[in-house]
């Protein structure tokens, strides 16, 4: 079903990128094949060469997958003229990977920012530099600084973005830095994850390439991990970019993408009280007495408060405050919940609060948690779908 006979954003979520089974079955099978055959010699040719559509091997795609890439495609694509096409990946971090190495080439430099997720910041500091390619980190937010970096540096060759960014849930202007980049000729990228397709889409404000941990929000229940790449230069996606994607082995399975499907069907209902949860806490948080600080960008407290408003259709289900205590107090927080779930991720049905200072940044030196905003008492909390007097409740009895 093409999704510009659909109407509606829901419909397109449940409907985009699925084709009739030939047995009729009502959804996709998964296709838990590693191979698959053909009629004759000619057509295996055929099939090789790209002379004849249909798939070879599990690794280089099936029917399961390029469901769920169709499906992503066309909702980053929404309500707009652009056409783009995604590959399904094993996992966030293997998109992210897969759009730099085969983007980027020995001597070229990323310019990004520094509240970056900790695997990308891994990559980008750690990895890259050893095949060439450097990263210069500026505060993307202001734009002056920003171009002052493209300016000087002729090897930056792309501007990576993640915005609403972990775990201080910053936002940096897509369309200003789109154009910015656009004026030194360098492609821009953007982790679109925290705020999902249906509350931001970045190719309308000017990126060239969009990434998705599908782990999160688009399948919504933790059940599989899995990523995605999208990009608008179809040939360069169905090229070098896919083929580096096939040669490295980065590819997604039947199964994950099965459950993947199946979460992006209910997005939209997911997402719209995802976001309601969120607002209700947040407020709730800023009112607390025992609560120094609240990170998210629906409060006009919120540095960014009005670039998100400007990009983003709601300021999404992520947010993170300070306790009054430190280290210990972000700890005995986190020891007294009842209700909400201890644990790293999001995009989950249930509420999920972690705490960076002892937890995914326990190695991380003191003054440079400080430096980049993330306090001994920081609580990162994705915010579920449950019934919000619930989610309060447990939070104002950890607090007491």
């Amino acid at each position: 079903m093409k999704k510009n006979n659909l109407k509606g954003w829901g419909s397109v979520a449940v409907h985009s990128g699925h084709q009739k089974d030939p047995n009729y079955a009502h959804l996709t099978p998964i296709y838990a094949s590693s191979t698959y055959i053909f009629d004759s010699a000619e057509q295996g040719m055929h099939r090789f060469t790209g002379q004849e559509k249909g798939y070879i091997y599990g690794r280089w795609g099936s029917p399961s997958i390029t469901e769920a890439e169709e499906k992503i495609a066309a909702l980053e694509t929404y309500g707009t003229s652009i056409e783009a096409t995604a590959i399904l990946h094993a996992s966030g971090m293997a998109a992210i990977t897969t759009l730099l190495m085969s983007t980027l080439s020995q001597g070229d430099k990323i310019l990004s920012h520094f509240s970056l997720y900790g695997g990308t910041d891994e990559l980008v500091h750690r990895i890259l530099p050893r095949f060439g390619v450097s990263a210069v980190i500026e505060d993307l937010r202001d734009l002056e600084k920003a171009e002052s970096a493209l300016r000087q540096d002729k090897s930056i060759k792309m501007v990576y973005l993640e915005t609403p960014a972990n775990p201080t849930i910053q936002c940096v202007d897509i369309a200003a830095l789109s154009a910015l980049a656009k004026k030194y000729n360098c492609i821009v990228a953007c982790d679109n994850t925290f705020a999902t397709p249906y509350l931001q889409q970045p190719f309308t404000l000017g990126a060239d390439f969009i990434v998705h941990s599908t782990t999160k929000f688009l399948n919504g229940h933790g059940t599989a991990i899995g990523g995605a790449l999208v990009g608008k230069d179809i040939e360069r996606m169905r090229g070098p970019i896919y083929k580096f994607h096939k040669t490295t082995g980065a590819n997604s399975n039947a199964f994950d993408s099965f459950l993947l499907v199946q979460g992006m069907k209910t997005l939209e209902v997911r997402m719209e009280r995802h976001c309601a949860n969120a607002e209700q806490v947040a407020r709730f948080l800023e009112g607390h007495k025992k609560v120094k600080k609240v990170n998210y960008t629906g409060l006009s407290s919120h540095p960014d408060f009005a670039i998100a408003a400007k990009q983003m259709k709601h300021p999404g289900a992520l947010l993170s405050f300070e306790v009054e205590g430190g280290l210990q107090g972000g700890i005995q927080f986190m020891d007294k919940l009842n209700f909400c779930t201890r644990a790293v991720s999001l995009g989950t049905c249930d509420t999920l609060l972690s705490h960076p200072a002892s937890m995914t940044h326990f190695s991380v030196p003191k003054e440079e948690k400080e430096k980049y905003g993330i306090t001994e008492g920081l609580i990162r909390m994705h915010v579920g779908i449950e019934t919000v007097d619930d989610i309060i409740s447990d939070l104002d009895q950890a607090l007491q």
